[in-house]
């Protein structure tokens, strides 16, 4: 787990780095002296977690929390302050602990095994994602990843997958909203990017290759280039 350590006080950074150095796990990308130096590098060095004190000049804390939860995958936020008092602010900015000065080496490491304990809302977001659908008025699943495409037929969406076919009562875009992996190349059709293998163009239109997929599927003009950007960053 890479560590990111914030305070202004160079000797409690000081006596935070040595209560880490007991834990083998752990790895101090960086020690920061205030939050606007915190906040440049979370983004640079994607620490899993921040050991942040509270009270500081400029940039509190708090405000550097704030700012962390407005990232697309935030990291865990430990405060580590010597005022209690402020316990109440830091759990409403979703921290995952709250250590007081001066931090114990029993207290760092209880919190720390709290920490590596999945909780079941992490556990069931873990879970890989199904779609359901009936077949002879039995409810069955398939998972998302075993999912080729979807297409638009009538009054309901054709589900293709590796194995077989299901018809599916959801909408394209209620089923796109539900999954981001799914990608709309038509407007009659969304497929997984996770079996995309090219984009071919013939005379003026062009046609998608899924891996595990024989069908050529029709790419509207005004999707190719989302087609083509998604190509490009899977080369990259």
């Amino acid at each position: 787990m890479k560590v990111l350590l914030v305070d202004d006080e160079p000797l409690a950074r000081s006596r935070m780095r040595r209560l880490l150095q007991a834990h083998a796990d752990l790895q101090l990308v960086g020690e920061a002296e205030d939050g606007e130096q915190a906040l440049v590098m979370c983004r640079s060095l994607q620490p899993d977690l921040v050991l942040l004190d509270i009270e500081m000049p400029t940039l509190s804390g708090l405000d550097v929390a704030r700012a962390l939860s407005e990232l697309a995958v935030p990291p865990a936020l430990v405060f580590v302050t010597a005022h209690p008092q402020h316990a109440l602010n830091a759990w409403q900015l979703a921290a995952a602990g709250y250590l007081v000065k001066p931090v114990s080496a029993e207290a760092l490491a209880e919190l720390l095994q709290r920490l590596a304990k999945p909780t079941r809302a992490y556990l069931e977001a873990q879970k890989e994602p199904v779609i359901h659908y009936q077949l002879a008025g039995a409810n069955r699943q398939v998972l998302l990843s075993s999912v080729l495409y979807l297409q638009a037929e009538d009054k309901y969406v054709r589900l293709v997958f590796q194995g077989g076919e299901a018809l599916l009562e959801q909408s394209l875009r209620q089923l796109e909203q539900d999954f981001p992996q799914l990608l709309r190349i038509h407007r009659k059709v969304l497929i997984n990017t996770q079996h995309f293998v090219a984009l071919h163009q013939q005379g003026s239109g062009y046609w998608l290759e899924l891996a595990g997929c024989a069908e050529r599927l029709v790419v509207s003009r005004r999707e190719a280039s989302k087609i083509r950007q998604l190509l490009q960053q899977q080369q990259l």
